[in-house]
């Protein structure tokens, strides 16, 4: 049996070639890493240079995405087993890919996303212990193979997510689990980069929001030409 965290999943192109002209990037990282601000300032930088931008996140992202973002992250609905919470993260993810994604790559634009397969890989598969390659299969089902076509992981040490996450101030259920939890995803994130580098673009994000969205801008264009 493969080391879960090796696990590489085989890329079908077939999903690409029928996402259309777009261009689908996602961003990963832990709480704190910045990717809801990086994804903010290359939208616009993206925008300025004549690209058409969907900026969307998980899990959300749609009317019924959005639904299953309050049960799985709010305090307060109950109790969410690691199972029921990878499936919430599978259902969400799909009525994405379907409904939002697909259609905007048709479309020809770029699609930045705020998370996608590879959190689940490292919160549900290495977090929560159910196995990075049963919860990338889940989701490869469930999108019908939707890939990005390139990752950006931001990279920012254990301690520094977790504190800048904590200065945002109330912390949402998955924010709120132990340092183990937290050490365990931020490994993951490393060793699935490590083990498919073709997939990432790895920025070190604990410098200055402007130094790494140079860097980010200067990765993505390089990728879009």
């Amino acid at each position: 049996m493969r080391h879960a965290l090796n696990y590489t999943p085989e890329i079908d192109t077939t999903a690409e070639q029928d996402a259309g002209s777009g261009f689908f990037i996602a961003f990963e990282g832990g709480d704190g890493s910045g990717k809801t601000t990086q994804i903010k300032l290359l939208a616009q930088a993206l925008t300025d240079r004549g690209f058409d931008v969907l900026v969307t996140r998980e899990p959300g992202g749609t009317d019924i995405g959005e639904k299953l973002r309050t049960l799985v992250l709010e305090h307060g609905q109950g109790e969410v087993d690691p199972h029921t919470e990878a499936l919430i993260f599978a259902a969400s993810r799909a009525a994405h890919a379907h409904q939002k994604i697909r259609p905007a790559l048709a479309e020809g634009k770029v699609v930045l996303c705020d998370r996608y397969i590879d959190s689940s890989a490292a919160y549900q598969g290495a977090g929560r212990g159910l196995g990075v390659e049963n919860i990338v299969n889940l989701s490869l089902w469930a999108t019908s193979n939707l890939l990005p076509h390139t990752t950006v992981l931001l990279d920012v040490p254990l301690v520094e997510g977790r504190e800048r996450a904590g200065a945002r101030g109330q912390t949402d259920r998955m924010e709120s689990a132990d340092d183990s939890f937290y050490a365990a995803l931020h490994d993951a994130f490393r060793a699935q980069a490590a083990a498919t580098p073709y997939r990432y673009t790895v920025i070190d994000g604990d410098r200055s929001i402007q130094e790494v969205h140079q860097d980010v801008l200067s990765a993505v264009l390089k990728v879009l030409s």
